[in-house]
C-alpha cells in the first residue's frame, strides 16, 4: 500500500498507523490530518476514493464524514455568539416566533447546542428528500412538543440538532448555516469543507462503502452493548431518531449528489482531514472564537446518561468532550475531528470505509495513540 504525503519529524509513527490499517482492519481510501501550533506536521492519504472505478483517493478529495459535521456547525452559531448577533440564553422564540408552539417558549439555543430540547425525533414520519427542504423541517420541529422538559435532561438529537440550530442561524443572518460556515470561516482559511457541496465539487467526493462489522472496536463494551440494546428497542428514541426518515443506513442515500448539495448540518459536512484539522488547530489556539467563547464552548454543559443513547455523553455547546482534554465530534463510520487546546493542536481522520463496532473505531484510535506524548 503507497502511502502519500508528508509528516514533520516525530510524527513517524501516525504514517505508520495509517499504513497499517490499510492492512488491519483494511480500509478502502482515508486520509489523516494534524496541526499544531498553526504548522501542519501530519498529511497523509491513499487508497481508493471509488472502489467501483478504481479511482485512487488524492490530495484534495473531500468525503462526507456524518456527524463530525456537527463541530462546524457549532462554529458558526458561536460565532453569532460571540459578536452579539446571536443571544444563546434568550428563548429561540424571540428570533424564530413559531418554534414557541407546544410548550417551547422557554427553550434557549444554549439547549439546542447542547442536545437539551427534547426534540431528537420527528414525530411523523418524514421522507429523506423531504429533509433537503429547510423550510418544510423547520415547519415540522416548529410545531412538536419536546419529548421531555426542555434543560432538564440530554439526548443525542443525531439531525435534528443540525436543522435546528441552522433556523436560528438563517433566522438571524437570513443566510443558511452552510453559507455562514462558508463565508465566515472557511472561505478565509482556505478549507475544503463545505455543508451544501458546490456543483461542480461533486465529481471529486470520495464514494462511501456499505459498513462493515469490526469485533475489535475499542472501548467500554457493557456502553456498546447498551447503546445496541437501545438502537434496537423499537420504542425507543434511539430507534425512532435513526428510522425516521428512513434510509439513515442506506449509504447510497448518502452517496447522492442531491444529498451532498442539500444542508443536513448535523451529518451531511464534505471535507478533507486537512479542513478539519486546520479548523480545529485554528480554534486550539484560540483563532476563529475568542479564548472566552472556546473556553464556556468545552466546558462540560450536560453529562452522563444520555435520553437518547442509553448510554453516558459528555458535551459542550455543540462540542463531544468524551476524550479528556479535548473537543471536537465523531462521524458514523469511524471519521473523527478534535482540538486539544493544551497542545495546539488539530487533529482529523477521514475515510469512506464505514464501519460498526462495538466500542470506538480502532482506525482512528491507532492513529491517535500514534501521536507523540499524548496528554490522555
Amino acid at each position: 500500500m503507497v502511502v502519500e504525503g508528508r509528516c514533520a519529524e516525530g510524527y513517524e509513527g501516525v504514517r505508520a498507523a495509517f499504513t497499517a490499517n490499510f492492512g488491519d482492519p483494511g480500509e478502502l481510501g482515508a486520509a489523516v490530518a494534524v496541526v499544531v501550533d498553526g504548522r501542519p506536521v501530519v498529511d497523509l492519504w491513499g487508497g481508493l476514493a471509488d472502489a467501483h472505478t478504481e479511482r485512487a483517493w488524492e490530495e484534495p478529495t473531500p468525503v462526507l464524514v456524518y456527524s463530525a459535521t456537527k463541530g462546524p456547525t457549532a462554529v458558526a452559531a458561536l460565532l453569532l455568539w460571540e459578536r452579539g448577533a446571536l443571544d444563546i440564553d434568550a428563548p429561540v422564540a424571540e428570533v424564530w416566533p413559531e418554534f414557541a408552539a407546544a410548550g417551547k417558549g422557554r427553550v434557549t439555543t444554549r439547549h439546542l447546542l447542547t442536545h437539551q430540547a427534547g426534540l431528537p425525533v420527528f414525530d411523523a414520519p418524514i421522507a429523506f428528500h423531504d429533509c433537503h427542504d429547510l423550510d418544510l423541517v423547520a415547519a415540522r420541529l416548529a410545531a412538536q412538543r419536546p419529548r421531555w422538559e426542555p434543560g432538564t435532561a440530554h439526548g443525542y438529537h443525531p439531525l435534528t440538532y443540525g436543522w435546528l440550530l441552522a433556523e436560528v442561524v438563517r433566522r438571524v443572518t437570513g443566510r443558511t448555516v452552510g453559507a455562514v460556515l462558508a463565508e465566515e470561516v472557511c472561505r478565509p482559511l482556505g478549507l475544503d469543507f463545505w455543508i451544501g457541496l458546490p456543483p461542480e465539487r461533486e465529481v471529486d467526493v470520495a464514494r462511501l462503502a456499505p459498513a462493515r462489522f469490526d469485533l475489535a472496536g475499542i472501548g467500554p463494551q457493557d456502553q456498546a452493548m447498551a447503546f445496541v440494546a437501545t438502537l434496537l428497542d423499537t420504542d425507543s428514541l434511539a430507534f425512532q431518531a435513526f428510522s425516521n426518515p428512513p434510509g439513515q443506513f442506506d449509504v447510497e442515500s448518502f452517496n447522492a449528489p442531491e444529498l451532498h448539495q442539500a444542508e443536513w448540518p448535523a451529518a451531511n459536512g464534505i471535507g478533507t482531514a486537512r479542513a478539519l484539522a486546520r479548523l480545529y488547530g485554528e480554534l486550539a489556539c484560540d483563532r476563529v472564537l475568542s479564548p472566552a467563547t472556546l473556553e464556556e464552548a468545552t466546558r462540560p454543559h450536560v453529562s452522563g446518561l444520555d435520553r437518547v443513547l442509553g448510554v453516558d455523553t459528555t458535551f459542550g455547546l455543540g462540542f463531544s468532550l468524551h476524550v479528556p482534554g479535548t473537543f471536537g465530534h465523531e462521524g458514523a463510520g469511524g471519521a473523527v475531528a478534535f482540538g486539544d487546546r493544551s497542545r495546539r493542536l488539530g487533529f482529523a481522520y477521514v475515510m469512506n470505509q464505514l464501519t460498526a463496532s462495538l466500542g470506538a473505531d480502532r482506525r482512528a484510535r491507532r492513529l491517535i495513540d500514534a501521536l507523540p506524548t499524548p496528554n490522555w
